[in-house]
């Protein structure tokens, strides 16, 4: 994905019939200077129906693909509809403000799921560089951060819970390390070649087996 910010209000805000073919219509389209954006990622251990209204089909999100991409939508109304994971159904209800962000995570909590939502505005955009975001929902891991696998170099540093922080980096080979409570904590996670103009997230989940990560490019829907 290019520009995150000019290029993307200026996409019309996708209507409710051609929205529905990849992902649900959590309510009906309005104009384009209203767009804003909201992407699901599924972090627990079974697979995650969006549900939107009745009659439209879920968008599935199967572990081995958990995170949706980025769908405009019309920031003038509330979004309502429904985390569905087993026998588990959590109800979605959302405001979003023009040229927002809007990541929806379902997480493990308790003998099921919960939600936890973050936020972001970015007006980043340079076409030299590749940008770079570190989400954040786990509160077991304190003063979270993240940096280059091998070397002393943060990224990031003490990223609150249900939180981002975004950054332009060079569009280089990166492979990035967890920290929690200036510990690594597991594997470094390779995110490959990064490319100039567009957009990455790297995001710290919770899971039985402690703190994970998951990593996306940051990709429109069309």
């Amino acid at each position: 994905m290019t520009r995150p910010s000019a290029e993307l209000l200026a996409l019309p805000v996708l209507a409710f019939s051609a929205w529905a073919q990849a992902a649900p219509a959590l309510y009906s389209t309005g104009p384009a200077e209203d767009s804003a954006f909201i992407r699901f990622v599924n972090a627990s251990t079974a697979p995650l129906d969006v549900i939107a209204q009745a009659g439209q089909p879920p968008l599935r999100l199967e572990t081995a693909q958990p995170v949706s991409m980025l769908y405009p939508v019309d920031s003038s109304k509330p979004i309502k509809g429904a985390l569905a994971s087993g026998g588990q159904k959590l109800p979605i209800d959302l405001s979003i403000k023009p040229s927002e962000f809007v990541t929806v995570f379902a997480v493990p909590g308790g003998a099921g799921i919960q939600q936890a939502v973050v936020r972001e505005s970015p007006d980043d955009f340079n076409a030299l560089k590749a940008s770079l975001a570190f989400f954040s929902v786990d509160a077991s891991c304190a003063d979270a951060a993240l940096l280059v696998a091998g070397r002393n170099v943060e990224l990031f540093k003490t990223v609150p819970v249900n939180t981002a922080r975004r950054r332009m980096i060079n569009p280089v080979q990166l492979s990035v390390q967890l920290v929690c409570a200036k510990a690594n904590v597991g594997a470094p996670l390779d995110l490959g070649q990064l490319k100039a103009g567009e957009r990455y997230s790297v995001m710290l989940v919770p899971s039985a087996n402690g703190p994970r990560l998951l990593q996306a490019t940051d990709t429109l829907s069309n």
